[in-house]
């Protein structure tokens, strides 16, 4: 996913200053007493598109619960409308072009744009009257034939670049408003988190569940009625303009051209290879589009509604946030603590120790009753510790929920009860109980130790391999299921064999880091590293003519860094060639052995975690609060210490009142009292030739001290 926040939150420790500080607040109209709290923005003061996007994430983060009346003077500011130029049109171009490279009549479209918008005068979808185009759109619309206008008009076009510089000012502005509103309990088109967080709290947290529901939401994603949409949105935005935006962007009609189907062609024998435009970007690499093939099923929908464009994922959390809201509630509801369990056997502790190995068994009336749930984009899993019968009660809720909320007809089927003994499947990694026998050593009451055996369950999350072998087999990795047999991939024919080496090695990485959390990472990874390495073996064998894999590898060897193929005219010193750089490199494959996967990552995940972003603009808030200082100041001076600005400040009132800095006059004193000392000593002539000594050189250090 694409976002900003990161970026924005990363300047804030970059940018620290007070006068300039870019992070300074936008005024808020304080309302009365008698009237309800509503967030009210003024005309900020000038800034960049960065720093006001900064700005509005530290308000909101701020008051998190207000009602927002008034937006448009944020669609007004033109630096919003650049930042969002740059952003579409570096998506668009691959480069990216800085604000002072823009051209003065780009701002004067962009301008237009913006009135245009601001006067509703704006309509999404438009295909011949644009009020800015692409840089890389040289088409002259006012010359078009009357065919081709007909085709532009009638088939299904991609959205226009006006549309998508708007789609990234309604985010800008929207998204700092609905995070810190949202469920910690979603995870899906969120920035900051990802897959890997969902996998890592159920390992955390659903240590103690029996019973599993799995919730299929996804036709959700795929659209829902405007009313249901407008009104999510009302809840927390109810300025006009915003709203009547995101309701002409669902209600106009998209053309979409019926796909016909064409007898195929046959295939010529030789195919030139395709040059790109100069402007043109560059497609994704092999190995890239190779791993997006392996998208879980909960990742693999993303909402498109209407012409929303990049806001379509954000509508959708904003609708699906009310189920949040009512599983959240259901929890607190479902949650009876026992005395007599291992975990949550009391009401203050929300989490125990579910990690530890329950030595008793997970059900029974004597048991805690509890819940918790999780959901992915249209995907929800809940988990119950409890009798099967409350897990079915809790179905039975919750599909008059969505029949009443979402108008969505569910039944028992869709919603199915799974034991954790059967295997959770969810996001590709199966969630199942694994049982451990460890021996328990405890001191007896004589000071004997003594040992048991005991039986404990342990949550394990495993990577898929029936999965894993399914997503092989639809990108023509492999066939089979029992004895999978690699396939050569032949969209690498033609390239060297040092850049197929360098596609599948970074290919390989990516999967490393896919299955990071998995129990089986070093087997998983260890399988796709054969697929691929048996892929390119049967694929050099083919495009080398060495007639078997065995060949192949006895040339290449087990990674297939050595070259298959001596070019002609090649001398024999190829090996001196390549250790002075004057020849191209092979990279062997990675990951050919289970020794050289890395282990899992078993690191401790807190219980209230958040994003970094969050945690950094939490702690900024926090520090600007007064509050913070106060309570700083009384526990150092419950503690009796000085603050370096207190001593600082103390040097400087005593050297002002004194001309003498406190350093120097404590040297003075001590001096005085070594002098005093020696008096004793040696008699009252030397104590009053000393004392006089003592006296001028003071005198000496008093004029230094005025000069």
């Amino acid at each position: 996913m694409r976002r900003r926040l990161p970026l924005l939150a990363h300047s804030l420790l970059f940018k620290p200053t007070i006068n300039n500080n870019p992070l300074r607040f936008l005024p808020i109209l304080n309302p009365p007493p008698s009237a309800p709290r509503r967030f009210s923005s003024a005309t900020p003061s000038k800034d960049d598109g960065v720093s006001l996007c900064c700005q509005m994430w530290i308000d909101n983060f701020r008051h998190p619960d207000r009602a927002v009346t008034n937006l448009s003077s944020f669609l007004r500011r033109f630096d919003l409308w650049v930042l969002a130029y740059q952003k579409v049109a570096t998506d668009d171009t691959g480069s990216y072009t800085p604000r002072s490279s823009l051209h003065a009549s780009t701002l004067q479209d962009l301008l237009a744009l913006r009135n245009a918008v601001l006067d509703a005068k704006f309509k999404w979808g438009s295909r011949l009257k644009f009020f800015i185009k692409s840089p890389k759109d040289k088409t002259d619309y006012d010359s078009l034939s009357k065919r081709k206008i007909k085709t532009i008009l009638t088939t299904t076009q991609p959205a226009p670049f006006q549309d998508r510089i708007v789609h990234e000012v309604l985010l800008m502005i929207l998204e700092p408003i609905y995070e810190p509103r949202f469920s910690p309990k979603s995870y899906a088109f969120r920035p900051g988190r990802t897959p890997h967080t969902v996998l890592r709290v159920i390992r955390r947290s659903f240590a103690g569940y029996l019973w599993y529901i799995k919730g299929d939401f996804s036709v959700l994603l795929d659209g829902m009625k405007v009313g249901l949409v407008i009104n999510s949105v009302m809840r927390d935005v109810r300025d006009k303009l915003v709203v009547d935006l995101i309701k002409d962007a669902l209600v106009t009609p998209v053309v979409v051209t019926s796909v016909e189907k064409k007898e195929k062609k046959k295939k010529r024998k030789y195919q030139k290879k395709r040059v790109l435009a100069e402007d043109e970007p560059k497609p994704d690499p092999y190995w890239l589009d190779t791993f997006f093939g392996f998208a879980p099923e909960e990742a693999e929908r993303v909402p498109n509604w209407g012409h929303c464009g990049v806001l379509s994922p954000l509508l959708a959390n904003v609708c699906l946030d009310e189920l949040d809201r009512w599983m959240e509630g259901k929890i607190k509801e479902f949650y009876v603590p026992s005395k007599s369990d291992v975990i949550w056997n009391s009401p203050e502790e929300e989490q125990g120790n579910t990690s530890w190995p329950e030595f008793v068994p997970t059900s029974g009336p004597d048991k805690t009753r509890k819940m918790d749930f999780v959901r992915y984009g249209g995907h929800v899993l809940i988990g119950v510790r409890g009798p099967r019968a409350d897990a079915a009660a809790l179905r039975k809720q919750l599909i008059e929920f969505c029949d009443q909320r979402f108008m969505l007809k569910l039944d028992n089927e869709s919603l199915p009860i799974e034991h954790i003994t059967k295997g959770i499947m969810f996001l590709d990694h199966v969630l199942c109980r694994r049982v451990v026998y460890p021996t328990l050593r405890y001191t007896a009451t004589g000071g004997k130790i003594i040992s048991e055996k005991g039986v404990g369950t342990l949550l394990s999350v495993t990577a898929s391999l029936k999965q894993c072998i399914k997503q092989f087999r639809k990108l023509s990795f492999l066939k089979g299921d029992r004895d999978p047999d690699p396939q050569p991939c032949f969209r690498m024919f033609h390239a060297t064999q040092a850049h197929t080496n360098a596609q599948m090695n970074k290919f390989l990485s990516t999967m490393v880091e896919w299955y990071r959390y998995a129990d089986n990472r070093k087997k998983i990874v260890n399988f796709c590293s054969y697929i691929i390495r048996g892929s390119l073996a049967k694929l050099y064998a083919a495009k080398y003519k060495l007639r078997s894999r065995a060949k192949v590898y006895k040339i290449g060897a087990r990674n297939l860094s050595r070259p298959l193929k001596e070019k002609k005219g090649q001398s024999p010193e190829y090996h001196n060639l390549l250790r002075m750089g004057l020849a191209e490199s092979i990279d062997g494959l990675q990951y050919t052995r289970m020794s050289l996967v890395p282990e899992t990552d078993y690191s401790l995940f807190p219980s209230n975690w958040r994003p970094d972003h969050e945690k950094l603009l939490l702690e900024y808030i926090k520090l600007e609060d007064p509050k913070t200082l106060e309570e700083q100041r009384d526990c150092i001076r419950e503690q009796g210490l000085v603050s370096p600005q207190d001593y600082i400040s103390m040097l400087v009132w005593n050297y002002k009142r004194n001309s003498l800095p406190m350093d120097q006059l404590s040297l003075v004193r001590s001096n005085e009292s070594v002098v005093g000392n020696q008096h004793l000593l040696v008699g009252s002539n030397q104590d009053d030739q000393d004392h006089t000594n003592q006296e001028e050189e003071n005198d000496g250090r008093m004029n230094a001290a005025q000069m």
